[in-house]
C-alpha cells in the first residue's frame, strides 16, 4: 500500500514512512492511494474475533511493510486487558431499554478514547525506529486528551521525545495535572498563550520548515498522523459486531467532534464496507462542523472567536482532519483539496452548496448537531437518573445529539470520549457529587507540575526544541 498527500503529492512511501512523517512535504495529510473494502461475506467472517485479531484484519491491508507476525504481536500487546482493564477492550453498553448504546472507549491509561490509538502508536513507533536505528521528536498539539494519551504511550520509549503544546488555562484541572505531573527526560510540556488552534498552527508552521523538520526528526501523534485514524476505525467494527445484528443491517454512530479525527475514522470504516448509516457530528458552542453539515459552508473561526466551554477538548475552530474528508468528497483530487484548504488558511469560507461536491457530502451520511452548557448539564443529569450512568461533558454532547438524530429501528451508538473524573467540576455541577476516579489518580492535582510557558511564537518554539535536543540553535527562525 502506497500513500499520497491530500494536496496532490504522490508516493509518500509506505505505512512506516508516513508514520514517521507527520505532515506531508506539501503540507497535506497522508492518505492511502486506495481504500480496501470488505464484501459482506468477508465482513461476516470477522464476527467473533477478539479485539487484537479484529484490529489485525482491519489494519493489515494498510500496513504491508511490517511482517505479519510482528504486526500481530504489537496489536496483541496493545489491546490487552492489562492495558484497557476489560477483555472486550471497548465494551458496548445499552442504555436502559432505549435504542441508544454507549461505546466505552475510556478504560485505558489516560482515561480517554485517545488511548485506543495512542497505545498502538507507542508500540509501532518503537518497532520502526528500532529497525531503522532512528530517533523521533514528536511535536503535537492538544486540547486536553491527546497530550496525556501520547505522553503515557511514550513513557520509557528511549527513541522518542515528546514536545506537547496545549492552550494555557483552557484544559480541566485534571487534564492539566495529568500531563504536567509527568517528570520524564523525554517528555516536554509547553503551554501556549492562545487556543488549541494556535497550538495546532504552530505544529504546522514548524513542520513547514523542511530543513528544521529534517534536522530535528520532527514527527506527529495528533490525528494528522494516519496511524491514529486507522487504529480508531477498528472500534467501529467492534461496536457493530457487538450489537449482534443481522448481516447488512445499518447502524448509526454519534461522535463528539473537535478535530474531526474520531468521526473520520468512522467514515473510513464506512468506506471499507461497514454498514454505517448516519455519522452524527456532535459539536459544542464551537459549531464549525455543525454549520457545514447544515448549510454546506465551512467557515473556520479565528482564535479570538473560539469560545471557552465546559467541553474544552472540542474548543476548536479549524478541524485538521476535515481536509481528509474534503479530499474524499473531491474524488481524491489533490489539486481541488489544496485550493479549498488555501481558502481555509486565508480564513475564507469554503462553500460547496452550488457545486457538484455537495451531492457527495449529502451522500456521505454526515449530519450535525449543537449542544450548549445547559444542554450538557441536563444530559449528564438525565443519564445519571434514567440509566444510572455518569458521563463526561463531551460524551453528554454526543448523547444529546445522538438522541435528537436517532431513527426508529436503527441502533444509535454514541461514542464515549473520557471518564467523568477528568471533568469533575462540570459533572459535579450537574449531579451535585464528585465523580469517582481510579485510585492511581487520587491527589494528582496536588503533585508538582513540570511545564514551560511560551508565547505564540514559532521561532521561540524551534529554539526551545533545538535547545532541549542539544542541537545548535542557529537558523531556527
Amino acid at each position: 500500500m502506497k500513500y499520497v498527500s491530500t494536496r496532490g503529492l504522490r508516493d509518500l512511501g509506505g505505512f512506516s514512512d508516513v508514520l514517521l512523517m507527520g505532515l506531508a512535504p506539501d503540507g497535506g495529510l497522508a492518505m492511502p492511494e486506495r481504500i480496501p473494502t470488505f464484501g459482506q461475506d468477508e465482513l461476516e467472517s470477522l464476527r467473533g474475533l477478539e479485539y487484537a485479531e479484529l484490529a489485525h484484519a482491519i489494519v493489515r491491508p494498510f500496513i504491508d511493510d511490517i511482517p505479519e507476525d510482528d504486526l500481530r504481536r504489537m496489536l496483541r500487546a496493545t489491546y490487552h486487558p492489562d492495558v484497557f482493564h476489560s477483555t472486550e477492550i471497548t465494551p458496548l453498553k445499552r442504555l436502559g431499554d432505549s435504542n441508544l448504546h454507549l461505546l466505552e472507549l475510556s478504560n485505558g491509561p489516560s482515561l480517554a478514547f485517545k488511548d485506543i490509538a495512542m497505545q498502538f502508536l507507542g508500540q509501532v513507533f518503537e518497532y520502526v525506529l528500532e529497525r531503522r536505528d532512528q530517533h523521533l521528536n514528536i511535536l503535537g498539539a492538544t486540547s486536553g486528551d491527546t497530550g496525556s494519551a501520547a505522553e503515557y504511550a511514550m513513557l520509557g520509549k528511549t527513541r522518542v521525545n515528546v514536545f506537547m503544546l496545549s492552550p494555557h488555562g483552557r484544559m480541566s484541572a485534571f487534564q492539566q495535572a495529568q500531563m504536567f505531573s509527568i517528570n520524564e527526560p523525554n517528555i516536554f510540556n509547553i503551554t501556549v498563550q492562545g487556543v488549541f488552534d494556535d497550538c495546532q498552527d504552530l505544529v504546522k508552521e514548524v513542520n513547514a520548515d523542511a530543513d528544521f523538520k529534517a534536522r530535528h526528526a520532527i514527527g506527529a501523534v495528533n490525528s494528522i498522523n494516519w496511524a491514529r485514524v486507522l487504529a480508531q476505525a477498528v472500534y467501529y467494527f467492534k461496536a457493530y459486531f457487538a450489537l449482534k445484528l443481522p448481516a447488512g443491517q445499518t447502524v448509526d454512530f454519534c461522535v463528539p467532534s473537535g478535530n474531526f479525527g474520531n468521526v473520520f475514522a468512522g467514515y473510513l470504516a464506512k468506506r471499507m464496507g461497514l454498514p454505517v448509516g448516519q455519522l452524527v457530528v456532535a459539536s459544542n458552542e464551537n459549531d464549525v462542523l455543525h454549520e457545514f453539515f447544515s448549510t454546506g459552508v465551512y467557515h473556520v473561526r479565528r482564535a479570538a472567536q473560539v469560545a471557552q466551554t465546559s467541553s474544552p477538548s472540542m474548543d476548536i475552530g479549524k478541524a485538521s482532519n476535515f481536509e481528509r474528508y474534503l479530499y474524499l468528497v473531491a474524488g481524491a483530487d489533490g489539486v481541488q483539496t489544496r485550493a479549498w484548504w488555501e481558502q481555509v488558511g486565508g480564513s475564507k469560507p469554503v462553500d460547496l452548496r452550488d457545486s457538484g461536491h455537495w451531492d457527495a457530502v449529502r451522500a456521505s451520511g454526515f449530519v450535525g448537531g449543537r449542544s450548549s452548557h445547559a444542554d450538557r448539564l441536563d444530559t449528564i443529569r438525565r443519564a445519571d437518573q434514567q440509566f444510572g450512568r455518569l458521563i463526561d461533558p463531551h460524551t453528554a454532547d454526543g448523547l444529546l445529539i445522538g438522541e435528537r438524530c436517532a431513527r426508529a429501528g436503527v441502533p444509535m451508538v454514541c461514542l464515549e470520549t473520557a471518564l467523568p473524573a477528568k471533568f469533575e467540576d462540570t459533572v459535579k455541577e450537574a449531579v451535585n457529587r464528585t465523580p469517582p476516579r481510579p485510585q492511581r489518580f487520587e491527589g494528582i492535582e496536588e503533585q508538582p507540575r513540570y511545564f514551560t510557558a511560551m508565547d505564540n511564537d514559532a521561532a521561540a518554539l524551534k529554539a526551545f526544541i533545538a535547545e532541549k535536543l542539544g542541537k545548535a540553535v542557529e537558523n531556527v527562525s
